[in-house]
């Protein structure tokens, strides 16, 4: 993949869209990019719909081309959750300075009910993956069923693919603004919570004692019993120290693990915390980034009512 011009230094994600025509077409550039990639000798990963992906393998093969996660999407999880998984999992595969190139395309089964999920998720990876070695390759449509999919990947991209060149996007702009434009989404509603608790900073014992008690009958064992106390100890802390002096937690347990939803009456600053690690100097600023760790699901949303983080975690 060719460069017109020099890649800023502040980053070294290389974060690009390529629009289609359609299913064929988006089809068609796929198994392309990736034949060009595998050509070159670049290690590829695969972000992309099973048709797609089943695609890929048969004119490539197997060999040298990873699978990521599938993202959760509208059913269930967040462009900010994907982003944080994403991370998580590319950190694993970048093993060098070669890094990673990564094909991504656009599946409106997650599209929601306005396609918000794909603006999120793309200004989450720019952060997310900011300091990685990473060609990250999109495919979008030109003409998808939500505006908001085409105006999202409009401004989340540096650069657009066209025939094989990057070319720099002057429409591109700094996810924190594109996401301060926009409320972050609620996730779907859920039935009344199994446990509520209100809470302040010196009954934060109490919270890490519910958890502790709920997560044996979830079927965690003894260490992952210690990640969920943790992850749940980070947030409804990060509240009561930053968001009002009184948060109220909620606790679901299901088939599927436990989901947790801490509130509290404050407003959210940073659209997407918790996306990259802090410096080791920096003594705070370390609660959401852990908890996205140690979950499956994080998301972080504001209404009229304060800010809102659900967590997600299954044994």
């Amino acid at each position: 993949m060719k460069v017109e011009s020099r890649v800023p230094e502040t980053t070294r994600l290389r974060h690009a869209v390529q629009f289609h025509d359609g299913p064929a077409d988006q089809l068609e550039r796929a198994v392309a990019f990736a034949r060009d990639t595998v050509r070159r000798g670049e290690r590829l990963a695969l972000a992309v719909p099973a048709e797609i992906e089943e695609a890929v393998f048969a004119a490539v093969g197997h060999a040298g081309v990873a699978t990521l996660a599938s993202p959760r999407g509208s059913s269930g999880g967040s462009g900010q959750t994907t982003a944080a998984l994403r991370a998580r999992e590319l950190r694993s595969l970048v093993q060098s300075d070669a890094g990673v190139t990564v094909l991504s395309a656009h599946d409106p089964a997650l599209d929601g009910v306005d396609g918000g999920y794909w603006t999120e998720l793309d200004a989450a990876l720019n952060v997310a993956l900011g300091d990685l070695p990473v060609d990250l390759v999109c495919l979008f449509p030109g003409f998808p069923l939500h505006l908001e999919v085409l105006d999202g990947a409009r401004v989340n991209h540096p650069y657009e693919l066209v025939d094989g060149v990057l070319h720099e996007n002057p429409q591109h702009r700094c996810p924190r603004e594109v996401l301060r434009d926009r409320d972050p989404s609620a996730p779907l509603v859920l039935g009344p919570p199994d446990l509520t608790h209100r809470y302040n900073s010196w009954q934060l014992h109490e919270v890490r004692g519910m958890v502790a008690r709920l997560a044996p009958a979830l079927g965690f064992d003894p260490v992952r019993s210690e990640d969920l106390v943790l992850a749940v100890n980070e947030v409804a802390t990060n509240a009561v120290e930053h968001g009002s002096p009184q948060a109220e937690i909620q606790l679901w347990a299901t088939s599927g693990g436990l989901v947790c939803e801490v509130h509290d009456v404050g407003h959210l600053t940073e659209p997407l915390p918790g996306m990259v690690a802090p410096h080791p100097a920096d003594p705070r600023g370390r609660g959401v980034w852990i908890a996205r760790q140690l979950c499956d699901l994080l998301h972080v949303w504001q209404d009229g009512a304060g800010t809102h983080v659900r967590l997600h975690a299954t044994p």
